[in-house]
């Protein structure tokens, strides 16, 4: 028998385990190696600001374009967000 002092930390263990499913996550095969999605999406975010990065440099807009650094990670955020979100089918 449960106790009923037992109930709200046995309550609160079950609610974390809300998020897991039986799929599991995500995840590609890559050169025979399977990758989460949430890795390739941090990869690809992470391109996504060096080349913003890069065309800030190329086009003369680093000189025009302030907080550099917070707008290169914004943009590979927006990109790493885009690419999870089409990697799981939930972007229409």
């Amino acid at each position: 028998m449960l106790r009923t002092r037992h109930l709200p930390a046995v309550v609160a263990l079950s609610l974390s385990l809300q998020g897991c499913t039986l799929r599991g996550a995500p995840s590609y095969e890559i050169f025979g190696a399977y990758f989460p999605l949430w890795l390739l999406s941090a990869v690809v975010g992470f391109v996504g600001a060096l080349i913003a990065h890069r065309i800030f440099v190329s086009t003369g807009w680093a000189q025009i374009v302030p907080f550099q650094l917070a707008v290169c990670v914004a943009i590979g955020l927006t990109v790493a967000a885009l690419f999870w979100l089409s990697g799981t089918g939930q972007l229409l």
